[in-house]
């Protein structure tokens, strides 16, 4: 195996490679019951339901005040994130192993590529993981008023936090079956709206095409910006290729089916939206599905019936997000690239890196709830969308890098071309989400990773010197 770096004397084996048993093992390595390899519709179920979070059921009116212009955007970011989903199946085609965009910049560019990788990556699911359960408690008020005690607010955003861990600590088995349960039941709703609407259309409530004095490319921009978010997840598959039956097969599929469902949904019904409400009426909704609902068919009984949707929705990603956010760790630390105790598994799960993110997510939401510090909050959450574009780059780099190197067991020739044109269109859209993620957010961003620097400074010192002493 080449790469750009030096060899080292004594390398780590590859993500996968020390454990063959990977998604099936219990515990101490021996096979589980509570362990069961995903098929390919829990597959696609995991990738759709980690894309769709809680974003769809307030896109509407977030991207309202530029005008009908935030649907052209919609579909330059679903284009570039079919484009990123083709380069992530092609990838798990070649290394079908746990880890996703660490294991492709490793293998293509060494340790400290695959690290940032990793690392990035765990920023970005851990502080996600925060924001959807205080997203969710905004929805959980409609049902059950909590917002008025701090208490009853902590307490319910704590639990919504930890059931899903919970979930995940069960064993891999559970995890699918919540995914493809919750997945299912929060599609009907949207559904709904997405198909139902388009009988209650009315172009007359689309409003201008082009709203504000930003001009169209700065309502372009802008728009894209804040449906940036909204596409996060489509690595979902590769990154879980070892719990992943046939991952050669079913990972790129997993991942073009899921993209392609999250797309259908996110932009018929952002469309069903804005033709059943009145564009003055969605500026200032908060919640626009709910409006919807009641414009289609009178009655308030909306609001209840999305707020129900979105919990769902939310517990589904969140219950997704819990494991990606443990599995990059655990194929890491498999590596030597992460502390050891994040390679410790359970029933297919890794528990450690499961904990930690829950633990982590749950000191961020208190410090945001208990500081009042709700514009740095939605600072650290634009800070994810930057994170999450740094595993993207590497990846689709590693990608262009195999291509360019022209190694016979890395590139199907016969698809050279059209390869290698999705995985330009995939780093320029990778590109494009550093932009939209604001230079405040960047900035920030940039701190996270020099952090990660320090850390891997420590381990691989610990490394070498494991090294040298044996």
């Amino acid at each position: 195996m080449t790469t750009l770096t030096t060899p080292r004397p004594e390398p780590a084996p590859r993500a996968g490679e020390a454990h063959s048993d990977a998604g099936t093992p219990g515990d101490g390595g021996t096979p589980s019951k509570h362990a069961r390899r995903f098929g390919l519709p829990v597959a696609t179920a995991l990738v759709m339901g980690n894309i769709i979070g809680g974003g769809i059921f307030l896109l509407p009116a977030s991207v309202a005040p530029f005008g009908t212009i935030s649907l052209v955007a919609f579909g330059v970011l679903t284009l570039g994130a079919i484009a990123l989903a083709l380069v992530f199946g092609r990838l798990a085609e070649r290394l079908p192993r746990t880890g996703g965009p660490y294991v492709y910049a490793r293998e293509a560019f060494g340790d400290f590529a695959g690290f940032l990788a990793a690392w990035s990556y765990w920023i970005t699911a851990w502080v996600s993981n925060a924001a959807l359960a205080v997203a969710a408690v905004g929805y959980l008020d409609v049902l059950v008023p909590v917002n008025g005690s701090l208490a009853a607010t902590l307490t319910a955003a704590l639990v919504i936090q930890w059931l899903p861990a919970l979930a995940n600590l069960a064993g891999t088995r559970y995890v699918g079956a919540v995914q493809l349960v919750a997945t299912v039941l929060k599609f009907a709703p949207l559904l709904l709206v997405a198909v139902g609407g388009l009988f209650f259309f009315d172009a007359s409530n689309l409003g201008p095409f082009q709203a504000g004095d930003q001009g169209a490319l700065g309502a372009l921009s802008a728009s894209a910006a804040i449906l940036l978010f909204s596409y996060l997840g489509v690595e979902s598959a590769a990154v879980s290729a070892g719990e992943v039956r046939d991952p050669r097969r079913n990972v790129g599929r997993a991942t073009i089916l899921g993209t392609l469902g999250a797309a259908f949904v996110y932009l018929l019904g952002t469309l069903a939206v804005f033709g059943t409400v009145a564009h003055d009426d969605l500026v200032g909704s908060t919640a626009p599905f709910s409006d919807a609902v009641n414009a289609m068919f009178g009655g308030s009984w909306g609001g209840a019936a999305v707020a129900c949707a979105a919990l769902v929705s939310m517990t589904g990603a969140l219950n997704g997000w819990t494991l990606l956010s443990a599995q990059t760790p655990y194929a890491a630390a498999k590596d030597g690239l992460f502390p050891a105790v994040f390679a410790t598994r359970r029933r297919g799960v890794p528990t450690v890196g499961v904990l930690v993110t829950a633990v982590l997510a749950s000191l961020l939401t208190v410090y945001n709830y208990t500081a009042g510090s709700e514009g740095v909050f939605e600072t650290l959450v634009l800070i994810t969308t930057f994170t999450a574009t740094v595993p993207y780059l590497l990846a689709t780099a590693a990608q262009i890098y195999f291509l360019a190197s022209g190694r016979s067991d890395r590139v199907d020739r016969p698809r050279l071309i059209r390869d290698a044109v999705l995985a330009a269109l995939a780093c320029g859209f990778s590109m494009w989400l550093v932009a939209g993620s604001g230079y405040a957010a960047v900035y920030q961003g940039v701190l996270f990773l020099f952090a990660g620097v320090l850390v891997y400074a420590w381990i691989a010192a610990r490394r070498a010197r494991a090294a040298s002493a044996a």
